[in-house]
């Protein structure tokens, strides 16, 4: 009975050396016939999660940018460190006395750096002062930003990435993502466009020289002043159908706070001519909090490869393991993630160099080794993989995935996070193959001049993974 037992176990080991063997030739066959790596590098690492052993490595030691995969290290320390039902709060205060309508003081409102507040929230504000009687404000609206310091850009960021959507300034006091969304429709030929931009707000100004169902008049373009910090919208050229677009606005705490004391006026609260910052005093008296779990905000980091909701995630990383109430920098967010890679992971800071939380920075170098043990962390860690599995784009489904890996096995059964930046792709997560094993994997393509090209090499790696 003893000896069928153990040549059982040995057939079972068998089985399974095989199945890695022939996984890893299958690799190594990809890795040594693919094009694109005759003038590129790439790093691979592949762990069987459901055996527990590693199945195939390739320069997974080397150092590489991550680009957006990095938002893995964020999301898995934010979950362990903070929680899932951590708390975004953005809070409205105000101090004095309200007399006739009349508040005689000042109105605060203290910036939780919520990467989701939208015009919405911004309406809950406004109703809110209103509900409370007031219809003037004698005193000061004031924003308090002093969560975090004064740098609204991570380091390493580009400069000319301004005024793209996906590289809004950064402050604790966000609205609509620190952008503005603009719709323009085609009128009669040879006239300007209608043009509709939301938020509405007078801290923006808008310069239409746009010529409808007029070809001569060039390519739509839409832009506005960001080299001097202006916040001039100008759009340029034919209008031959509607199209939108969303572009960042200079200073998101002064888009927020102006944008706010515009929309008190169009609901009859008077208010001063201009806003003020400053800390909320300790007796000013808390009317609403505006609150949003991580959960919220980690979802939308990893399906749709938001900067902004990962940069929150490090400085709120930052904020509380730094113990700290006011003036968080990155380099706070930085030793927080640091920390939790030596303690939790058993690695070495010194090893790597992590500047910002969304992957966005120059600087950033990790390996897939690196990203590798964070997946294993998290599978290992149910409360931390359960939201991190379900926050994960899905292959061909939704997210920055939704239009890869739609034919063959791959389809639905990988869950991984998207990295694209310029000569820089990659893609980090989770693969279930057909036969029930589960596998994490890690590829990081470097020094890449067409990204369609290492996302199609990525493709055919999770193709072979899935099919095992």
């Amino acid at each position: 009975m003893k000896q069928a037992i153990l040549l059982f176990v040995l057939c079972a080991c068998l089985t399974v050396t095989a199945s890695a063997q022939t996984l890893a030739e299958k690799l190594d066959a990809l890795v040594s016939t693919a094009s694109i790596l005759r003038t590129s590098e790439v790093g691979i690492c592949v762990y069987d999660l459901t055996a527990g052993i590693p199945i195939y490595r390739y320069q997974a030691d080397k150092l590489y940018r991550p680009a957006s995969i990095e938002k893995i290290v964020t999301a898995v320390t934010a979950l362990s460190e903070l929680g899932k039902d951590y708390p975004y709060q953005t809070r409205l205060s105000y101090s004095g006395t309200i007399a006739e309508g009349r508040l005689k003081g000042d109105v605060y409102v203290v910036g939780g750096f919520d990467p989701e507040f939208m015009e919405s929230d911004l309406e809950l504000l406004a109703d809110t002062l209103y509900g409370s009687g007031i219809r003037q404000i004698d005193g000061r609206l004031v924003g308090d930003v002093s969560m975090t310091d004064s740098v609204y850009w991570g380091k390493g960021w580009s400069w000319d990435d301004t005024p793209e959507a996906f590289q809004p300034y950064l402050s604790p006091l966000m609205l609509n993502r620190g952008c503005v969304d603009i719709t323009i429709v085609p009128g009669a030929q040879g006239t300007a466009g209608e043009v509709k931009i939301s938020p509405a707000s007078d801290y923006y100004q808008t310069d239409n020289r746009t010529l409808s169902r007029t070809p001569a008049a060039g390519r739509l373009r839409i832009t506005r002043n960001w080299l001097e910090n202006g916040n001039r919208i100008l759009l340029t050229g034919n209008v031959a159908s509607r199209q939108s677009t969303t572009i960042n606005i200079y200073d998101s705490k002064a888009f927020f706070m102006e944008t706010l004391r515009y929309l008190l006026t169009q609901k009859g609260i008077e208010t001063a001519d201009s806003v003020d910052y400053a800390s909320a005093p300790a007796e000013a008296l808390t009317v609403y909090t505006r609150k949003r779990p991580l959960e919220e905000v980690l979802h939308r980091a990893l399906k749709e490869s938001d900067n902004l909701a990962a940069e929150s995630m490090f400085y709120h990383l930052g904020m509380r393991c730094g113990h700290k109430t006011s003036g968080t920098g990155s380099k706070d967010g930085q030793k927080a993630v640091y920390r939790f890679m030596k303690d939790s992971l058993g690695l070495s800071p010194a090893d790597y160099k992590i500047v910002d939380g969304s992957g966005v920075s120059l600087y950033n170098y990790v390996s897939p080794d690196l990203i590798m043990a964070y997946l294993k962390y998290a599978y290992q860690n149910p409360h931390i993989y359960r939201p991190l599995y379900e926050a994960l784009p899905i292959a061909g489904i939704d997210g920055t995935l939704k239009y890869r890996m739609r034919k063959g096995k791959a389809f639905r059964h990988v869950r991984a996070k998207t990295g694209t930046v310029t000569g820089i792709c990659s893609l980090a997560g989770y693969a279930s193959s057909v036969s029930g094993r589960q596998y994490a994997f890690v590829i990081i393509n470097q020094n890449v001049l067409k990204a369609r090209q290492a996302r199609d090499f990525q493709d055919k790696v999770c193709e072979i993974l899935v099919t095992e």
